[in-house]
């Protein structure tokens, strides 16, 4: 497969430590998001992975010139400027489907941020999907992706569980990073 072998060419591996084609739906959860180089890196792992994930960005992104093109590598507008519930959107737009694998930054930019939006957690838990937590470690040339974690309902409980997979993970501008 070409993902594979560019990836291979770039120096990356993915590593996966659980057969995601097992799962109906689930919500993936990439820290640390630093740059924009994450994009093009994250469709290559998930074509080299063979998953039909999709993904939430910015709704400025989906504007003429290009909402196009990201719409048709499967992306779904996130509106920031205001509350819209998109929880309850995603949660809907998740349930909706019979197989259905989507993709957030819970930093929700590439700026140095010093907490993580919640809304990935209340989007999994609402839908009653797993959380699999994606590490992109630029230091290490890794995209890892962990095994299912289910959400208990108690964000603040489980927030050290889910953060404790980042630790030690490098983004391209570890400056950037959450967990920096």
């Amino acid at each position: 497969m070409i993902s594979k072998f560019i990836l291979r060419i770039i120096g990356w591996k993915n590593i996966e430590s659980f057969p995601l084609h097992t799962l109906d739906k689930y919500l993936v959860v990439v820290i640390p998001h630093t740059s924009n180089w994450d994009f093009p890196l994250g469709l290559l792992s998930r074509a080299a992975i063979r998953e039909d994930i999709k993904y939430l960005g910015k709704d400025s992104l989906f504007r003429f010139p290009f909402g196009y093109l990201f719409r048709w590598l499967g992306g779904y507008p996130v509106v920031r400027s205001k509350s819209t519930n998109y929880v309850d959107t995603v949660v809907n737009l998740i349930n909706s489907k019979e197989k259905f694998a989507v993709c957030i930054s819970p930093e929700g930019t590439r700026k140095k941020v010093d907490k993580l939006k919640s809304g990935f957690y209340y989007m999994a838990h609402g839908a009653k999907v797993p959380l699999i937590l994606c590490s992109f470690d630029w230091k290490k040339k890794e995209i890892k992706y962990s095994g299912p974690f289910y959400t208990s309902g108690d964000y603040e409980k489980d927030l050290p569980l889910i953060m404790q997979y980042f630790v030690g993970i490098e983004g391209k501008n570890p400056e950037n990073g959450f967990t920096y």
